[in-house]
This record gives structure tokens, sequence and C-alpha cells, in this order.
């Protein structure tokens, strides 16, 4: 006769539940190192075999919009201070 564990009142696990079987921890690597997960469209799943082919069309997209944008140039001394009429003007407009 095995032994069942005894429940206490304060458990919320129902006797009906039953992890024969289970591996604790089996994936706190994975999720340490974390994860995103995108749901992809079914035209753009189509073209895609698997996450590899993903992570290779955005890599060279990143790297496409990083060669045409110049890199940000360092700020002023001062930040930058919005042109007070402008801004008035801005606001009455916006009133209308």
């Amino acid at each position: 006769m095995s032994q069942r564990r005894k429940t206490n009142s304060d458990d919320d696990m129902l006797p009906e539940y039953d992890f024969t079987g289970a591996v604790r921890g089996k994936y706190y690597e994975r999720y340490r190192q974390g994860t995103n997960v995108v749901l992809l469209d079914r035209d753009v799943a189509a073209v895609f075999r698997d996450s590899a082919a993903v992570n290779d069309a955005l890599r060279l997209l990143v790297s496409l919009a990083e060669a045409k944008v110049p890199p940000r140039r360092a700020e002023a001394h001062e930040p930058h201070q919005p042109n007070q009429a402008l801004h008035r003007t801005r606001q009455k407009t916006a009133r209308r």
C-alpha cells in the first residue's frame, strides 16, 4: 500500500491532480534565458519554414535599417527648447 500525502486544509491542490512522471523545473533554464513568443499571420508563416528563418530575416532587416539611418548626434549642451511663439500658435490652432 502506497503512502498518500495528507492534504492540508490550506492546500490548493485538488486530489485529482496527478503529477506522476512530472519533472520539476523542466523548462526552468529556458524560462530564465527569456523567450519572446510572436504569432505570425498565416501568409507570413507560409514563407518561413522555422524560427531560424524568421530570425535570419529579422537580422537582415535590422542590418539594413542600421545601414540607412545615420547614428544619432550627441545633444547640445542645453536641451532643445521649443520656440514659444510657435508653441502658442499650435495651441490656438488645435483649439479651433
